[in-house]
């Protein structure tokens, strides 16, 4: 069984975001890259599979749309434990044109599940998981919090609206995973990230595909007001400013 994991690259929660041409483009200027956590944490989950099941598990590969510079993420998946690395290429779009250039890397490799995080941290887009299955005309399960075998299939547990359930899957199928499906990404250690360096990390060039969606423009939040110090035991001043000021904001 070989799974690939869908990666993409996203700032680091502490980057202080800019924007430039007019606040139509983010900067990247200073930017700390590291791979979307929801992505990570389906790359944990193959490789706790792949430990929990050495003779069922065979190949992890993970998979990015990006320009030269995304290899620093890739690099970190394979020093975690990914065996290979596939990047097309270019730099993506939209969900759309993102789907469609890891397309041909689903439809020439021989996967048996194809995992990508519901969601991204930095345009949570929750889309690509859902039109690349469609793409590639294989069945998805969508808001994975667990996933394991029996025999010869996935057994699935998934969040629905008041509860959850409990499905299988043949394979293939696409698997777009939400928090819980592992606890804690891992963590590379310096073996892994001299291994990192010499494993096999293809480059692919893109397919033709326009993009179906356009940024008009990108504005930040308000900043926020100044704390609000409040003396211990003044409760009445306390509800005050909760009743009158807080209300207003």
């Amino acid at each position: 069984m070989n799974i690939l994991v869908c990666i993409s690259s996203v700032p680091e929660t502490t980057t202080k975001i800019r924007f430039t041409d007019d606040q139509k483009k983010f900067d990247t200027n200073e930017v700390k890259w590291i791979i979307n956590p929801w992505d990570e944490l389906a790359l944990t989950r193959a490789l706790e599979l792949k430990e929990q099941y050495p003779n069922k598990v065979n190949e992890i590969t993970v998979a990015t749309v990006g320009e030269q510079w995304t290899e620093q993420v890739i690099r970190k998946a394979l020093a975690i434990g990914a065996d290979k690395g596939i990047r097309v290429n270019t730099d993506p779009a939209d969900a759309w044109h993102t789907a469609a250039q890891l397309l041909p890397v689903v439809k020439n490799g021989d996967y048996d599940i194809i995992m990508a995080g519901i969601d991204s941290s930095d345009y949570n887009g929750m889309a690509v998981g859902n039109m690349l299955a469609e793409m590639a005309e294989l069945p998805s399960v969508a808001a994975i919090s667990h996933l394991n075998f029996v025999d010869e299939k996935a057994v699935i547990k998934r969040e629905i609206a008041g509860g959850k359930e409990t499905i299988e899957a043949q394979t293939p199928f696409v698997a777009i995973v939400q928090k819980g499906i592992a606890v804690e990404p891992k963590i590379a250690g310096m073996r892994g990230v001299m291994n990192a360096r010499r494993k096999p990390l293809e480059v692919l060039e893109p397919v033709e595909a326009e993009a179906m969606t356009t940024f008009l423009s990108f504005e930040l939040p308000e900043p926020k007001g100044d704390c609000v110090m409040i003396e211990p035991g003044n409760e009445t001043d306390l509800m005050n400013k909760l009743t009158n000021e807080a209300n207003a904001l």
